[in-house]
């Protein structure tokens, strides 16, 4: 799932990338994550094709999807000849489901916001992570703090969901991997060169009062912890499994990505944001299934009004046997995957 910013600087927007790609299912077996543990991690690099598209059809009227994944290989350049011939033939492009925040509050009132917002994402009363942390905890986070981020000591008086984050995206680079693999961007720029509208699919939600959203946000910091610690998991553990993910997108490798475990650390960062009370108040306490039905119905408008459509989803939506295309398949759409 991908995040699309609203339109004020609220601390609410740096948590939402926590929703960018939802975890998959757990893996079908646990040999196949002791097997990629145990392999080196080899980036794929240069110019690949990444995945096949899947086909939905209804009729005369067609939907082209690619799953997209996150993260891909750094150092990969995704040239897809398959996906710049259906976009050139297509009426729309549909956008993979996003959140939008919206503030209700002029220009300047944005301006007031931003101190409070950036002095949001740091722990109450001048306490440090050391303070905030079982020991145990924070002696983890010392040793990969060391080893991706460095001296920093600014991110010491951040907030456990401020810092675990800045350690993934860290981590991420080191181990040459990206969080979008520039797919996004190239879409855009296929879109845009054969004239064919994009088309968002946002779940939008409007801050009433943004003011008592910060303070309410500052309150769910104890939220924190749970994702933190599974961060430090994921960057510990799984770095071999999303190499090799990442890398059988890359290839169009479908059938490792059905075997391949996804890490549960997004599962586990989402329910640190939408389990606090605040969230509730917002509309963010049941974000993944809003967001789904979002999308399901942009399809199926796209597909009644469109001869041709192409759209992106997250990989996991196509592969999950109760996933968004088995929905339109129950539905009565006909799904065929990539041969």
């Amino acid at each position: 799932m991908q995040v699309r910013q609203g339109l004020c600087p609220l601390l609410l927007i740096v948590t939402l990338p926590l929703f960018a790609q939802s975890a998959s299912a757990p893996a079908t077996s646990s040999s196949v994550s002791t097997r990629v543990a145990d392999l080196p991690m080899v980036m794929v690099s240069g110019v690949q094709p990444g995945p096949g598209l899947w086909k939905v059809s209804k009729g005369d009227h067609v939907m082209w999807v690619l799953g997209t994944l996150s993260p891909l290989p750094r150092d990969m350049q995704w040239q897809s000849q398959e996906v710049a011939q259906v976009i050139a033939a297509s009426q729309q492009v549909l956008l993979a489901p996003a959140v939008r925040l919206e503030a209700k509050v002029g220009f300047f009132g944005k301006l007031f916001l931003l101190p409070s917002a950036y002095g949001a994402r740091k722990n109450d009363d001048g306490r440090s992570l050391q303070d905030v942390l079982p020991p145990q905890v924070y002696a983890r986070w010392q040793v990969l703090k060391q080893k991706y981020i460095g001296r920093d000591r600014g991110v010491e008086r951040w907030r456990p969901l401020f810092a675990s984050e800045e350690l993934y995206h860290k981590a991420l680079k080191a181990n040459g991997l990206s969080r979008s693999g520039g797919i996004q961007a190239s879409i855009d720029g296929l879109a845009k060169q054969h004239g064919v509208a994009e088309v968002p699919v946002e779940y939008r939600v409007v801050i009433e009062h943004p003011r008592e959203a910060i303070k309410a946000f500052r309150q769910a910091a104890p939220h924190d912890t749970t994702c933190f610690i599974r961060t430090l998991d994921s960057v510990e553990h799984d770095m071999p499994e999303m190499t090799a993910r990442a890398n059988a997108w890359a290839i169009g490798d479908l059938q490792a990505l059905r075997e391949l475990p996804d890490s549960d650390r997004r599962d586990a960062c989402v329910a640190a944001v939408t389990g606090a009370g605040f969230a509730q108040t917002l509309g963010l306490d049941d974000v993944p299934a809003r967001l789904r039905a979002t999308w399901l119905a942009a399809a199926r408008k796209a597909l009644a009004t469109n001869a041709q459509t192409f759209a992106l989803l997250p990989m996991d939506g196509l592969l999950d046997q109760d996933g968004y295309l088995a929905t339109l398949r129950a539905e009565g759409y006909q799904v065929d995957a990539p041969e």
